[in-house]
């Protein structure tokens, strides 16, 4: 599948803001199931846009204008070819040992209750856990933007049983680390197969180390692993160190933001059948984090 995506960001402060940088994880990477046939970054301002790679083998750029700025847009389009692997990911660049995603964050960190559902779900094997757990959380957690934030953990999400994807995630990690399981979060795009093209943020899943068939992709908040109509963009052990934008700037009073993501298939795919369902991850101005200095 040929999926096509296109990606704004406009930012509008109150006072111009000055020494403005942005950290953007929003270029895929190649692996075996997914190869990218082009992908461009944009800015409306001057500056200097600068391609590393972070600690994960995520292609990062780090983005200075070169002066103060009142207004700021962001603007990423890009086609990338996927394969369906039935959740499977090889091929892709691993530059940490698997065991550093066995490490809990104040995002994943697991209470009482967690450590309880934890146990109830493990099976002894870690595919048929991961797949009790992905049907236990679609089946008890209710989709909701409006009931968490960016800085909610999974202890909160997962004792209110609701959320967005983020929270899914994040659930799903505590759990997993908890039993001995290295897993991570996952940011990219899903293609959906009820329509919606353009949503108000990208989507979030999660990638767990199963023996014998390496890093395989489950979505909690679609109840499935990841096909061909997942766009896989960033990992990290959670949220911060997978999010599209996050940046600081000193001054600029308020600011205001508006994100559109249009993600949808180039051409029909006798596989839309199977693709995502309606879920998709928080109003982006919670998903992309700006410091004020």
């Amino acid at each position: 599948m040929r999926i096509r995506v296109d990606y704004s960001t406009v930012y509008e402060y109150a006072r111009e803001a000055s020494d403005v940088l942005q950290l953007l994880r929003v270029q895929p990477a190649a692996h075996d199931g997914q190869h990218v046939v082009h992908w461009r970054i944009d800015t409306d301002v001057n500056g200097h846009l600068r391609r590393n790679e972070d600690a994960y083998g995520n292609i990062t750029h780090m983005f200075y204008p070169d002066g103060p700025v009142k207004r700021l847009a962001l603007h990423v389009a890009g086609e990338v070819d996927t394969l369906e692997s039935h959740g499977v990911i090889t091929g892709s660049h691993e530059p940490l040992p698997a065991l550093i995603f066995l490490r809990q964050t104040d995002l994943t960190q697991p209470d009482d209750a967690l450590k309880a559902f934890a146990r109830q779900l493990d099976t002894g094997d870690a595919l048929a856990t991961c797949h009790r757990l992905t049907s236990a959380l679609y089946d008890q957690m209710v989709f909701d933007p409006d009931v968490t934030h960016a800085h909610s953990d999974a202890a909160h999400a997962f004792a209110i049983r609701a959320g967005v994807c983020q929270d899914y995630a994040h659930i799903f990690l505590s759990v997993t680390r908890t039993l001995g399981i290295p897993a991570r979060y996952v940011s990219g795009h899903l293609v959906r197969h009820d329509g919606l093209i353009t949503q108000p943020a990208a989507h979030a899943w999660v990638e767990v180390l199963i023996p014998d068939l390496g890093w395989v992709a489950f979505d909690p908040t679609n109840g499935m692993c990841a096909t061909q109509a997942y766009l896989r963009v960033a990992v990290g052990l959670d949220y911060r160190e997978a999010a599209p934008v996050r940046g600081a700037r000193r001054g600029g009073g308020a600011e205001t933001m508006a994100v559109a993501v249009t993600t949808q298939a180039s051409v029909d795919h006798p596989g839309l059948s199977e693709l995502g369902d309606a879920d998709t991850s928080r109003d982006q101005r919670q998903e992309q984090q700006q410091t004020q200095a």
